[in-house]
């Protein structure tokens, strides 16, 4: 079973989230375990302050070192994790690659940042990874937390109702999904595509195929690029 550890300065962001759909059910059948820290249960700070103003002026708040290597070394102290990740705006882009990659992991730790920053010391000393989700700035790294939770915990065996339904996601193969239809066959006047009701599973895959590829030139054309180098 794949354990998550996530640390926040504000942990309610987190908890409707965790409490529905694929991830509640993954936990319901402990395919994850996730645990949320509130990083004001380690502070030493009589106020349960866990920031501070930035040494040389500027504007904005940063996060206490204190704090949050107390909360990462009393996990670590408890097992060994795989990675010790950072959601940060200048981290590695998250990819379906990295969600594969940490779907196999045993223990993962998430430190969401949040004000203007965290201290230097906590990414040089703590951090094993780094991402971000995007080229925009968000006020906290609980939502890129959340969204890198559910990329990954619906990866797990035996979460999603389909087997085959995670591993034919966009992505997946470096091309976004073709388009999907279901009933009815006709809806005010407009048709599902005839080869989707012939029954030919074989020319329906070749359809899929093709659709999959135009989609990907037209919208994605750096994932069509890339996608044709490999190929």
């Amino acid at each position: 079973m794949l354990r998550i550890d996530i640390i926040s300065g504000v942990p309610g962001l987190l908890q409707s989230p965790l409490e529905h759909s694929i991830v509640s059910r993954a936990r319901e059948k402990r395919a994850v375990e996730i645990n949320v820290h509130d990083l004001r249960d380690y502070t030493t700070d009589k106020h349960r302050k866990i920031d501070d103003y930035p040494y040389g002026g500027g504007a904005g708040m940063v996060l206490s070192p204190q704090p949050v290597f107390d909360c990462i070394e009393k996990l670590t102290g408890e097992r060994k994790y795989d990675e010790i990740i950072f959601t940060a705006p200048d981290g590695e882009l998250f990819e379906q690659k990295h969600a594969n990659e940490l779907s196999i992991k045993k223990n993962l730790i998430f430190l969401c940042g949040h004000y203007k920053g965290v201290d230097q010391r906590i990414r040089d000393e703590l951090i094993t990874r780094e991402f971000s989700i995007g080229d925009y700035v968000l006020s906290g790294g609980e939502l890129p937390a959340l969204v890198m939770t559910d990329a990954i915990v619906r990866l797990l065996p035996g979460v999603l109702g389909d087997a085959e339904s995670a591993l034919t996601d966009s992505f997946q193969d470096g091309l976004l999904e073709p388009p999907v239809y279901t009933r009815p066959a006709e809806f005010r006047g407009l048709k599902v595509p005839e080869i989707l009701l012939s029954g030919d599973h074989n020319k329906v895959d070749e359809w899929r195929s093709g659709q999959a590829l135009e989609r990907t030139k037209k919208r994605r054309p750096d994932l069509y690029k890339h996608f044709k180098k490999k190929t």
